[in-house]
């Protein structure tokens, strides 16, 4: 008897993201604005989200990661807005043929409470995106007080994401 292994048009990826706070910087998660006495540290808006979906959509793809398109070194695209870095990342995608099935994203910070921004953020990723808002799962969760993100030093992200290729293999 011979078994043939089928290799699905599926692909999942994670993507993993932190960033301290920064006094004097608007907070943005999911490309929306958030009420808050601090904003995150980085090259860009530091936005946390969408940086670890970023990441999730380009290692399920196999497109390497976010630093091969947008590197922190590069003076040109610094203060860069992670809606524009997410939107080229999605072209890139449809040009390979790749399709976004869903993101499970876990949110992990002690403050502020995303809860009241939670379908807001869901809503404009969905559009910038191109996907549906049911393609969307977003959670927020504490450390419990534990380590940096207990200490509020900053956010952490993670994103799982599903794939499809559409195209021939």
């Amino acid at each position: 008897m011979v078994f043939t292994l089928q290799i699905p048009n599926i692909k999942t990826g994670l993507g993993f993201d932190s960033h301290q706070f920064q006094a004097n910087k608007k907070l943005i998660l999911g490309g929306i604005e958030i009420p808050f006495d601090k904003g995150l540290k980085g090259h860009s808006d530091g936005d946390v989200l969408i940086h670890a979906i970023i990441d999730s959509l380009l290692g399920a793809a196999g497109l390497n990661d976010i630093g091969e398109y947008f590197p922190p070194t590069d003076k040109s695209i610094e203060n860069i807005n992670s809606v524009f870095m997410l939107k080229e990342i999605c072209k890139i995608l449809k040009e390979n043929q790749w399709e976004i099935i869903n993101l499970d994203c876990v949110l992990i910070c002690e403050k502020p409470k995303i809860s009241d921004y939670k379908q807001k953020i869901i809503i404009n990723l969905a559009q910038e995106m191109g996907i549906k808002e049911k393609q969307i799962n977003l959670k927020g969760k504490t450390a419990e007080k534990m380590g940096s993100l207990g200490r509020e030093e900053g956010i952490a992200c993670l994103v799982n994401c599903l794939i499809y290729f559409s195209g021939a293999l």
